[in-house]
């Protein structure tokens, strides 16, 4: 066997070792019960965890996507969030957003961004003529994965998103029968099949 012959038998094996441990793994589709490519309707407890209905918004007025999250319980229909992302990701506009915000709404009351400099975060707390508190935060973030990326506009009623919260909970907790009551308790159940996904 030539040294070249050689070579190439082995590059051959090696290259399929990948495939062959590929194959040999288990894809995972599932953790905590819940199971990629299965309807949400399959898991009716869901809903008990949700106090906010949401939409989406796409390409609205210089905006790449929105979500406006609304009551169901306190003020049913009332729009308490609003997350608007800019189209213009850069730094550029964050920074020329930042001037005009300045210049509209003063000084930010917080800041709540990294030391790192990798997300810019300000916040303004105000109070309305209707002696509402309403929260609006201006963000810039392209390198943290872990939270949204781009430039972002967030506008919330904090008290009204807590009221329809607690007020969504008293509706799950009075509408619970003997058979809510042990489902919830078989949702708590934990094992290694639900913490690793399967």
């Amino acid at each position: 066997m030539t040294y070249i012959y050689r070579y190439l038998l082995l590059a051959a094996l090696i290259a399929l070792m990948p495939l062959q441990s590929a194959a040999a793994v288990e894809v995972p589709h599932k953790i905590a019960g819940i199971e990629l490519g299965t309807s949400i309707e399959a898991y009716p407890d869901f809903e008990f965890s949700n106090f906010l209905k949401e939409i989406v918004v796409m390409d609205w007025h210089g905006f790449r996507k929105g979500i406006i999250s609304y009551g169901i319980c306190h003020s049913p229909g009332v729009i308490v969030r609003l997350q608007m992302k800019y189209q213009d990701s850069s730094k550029e506009f964050f920074d020329t957003l930042l001037k005009r915000y300045k210049q509209k709404f003063g000084t930010p009351d917080i800041w709540k961004g990294d030391s790192f400099g990798i997300k810019h975060v300000w916040k303004w707390q105000f109070v309305d003529e209707q002696g509402r508190q309403v929260n609006m935060i201006l963000q810039h973030n392209l390198q943290d994965d872990n939270a949204s990326l781009g430039n972002q506009v967030k506008l919330y009623l904090p008290e009204l998103m807590e009221k329809e919260h607690i007020c969504f909970l008293r509706e799950c907790e009075s509408a619970e029968d003997a058979e809510e009551l042990r489902r919830k308790q078989e949702l708590k159940k934990t094992g290694w099949e639900f913490l690793i996904p399967q």
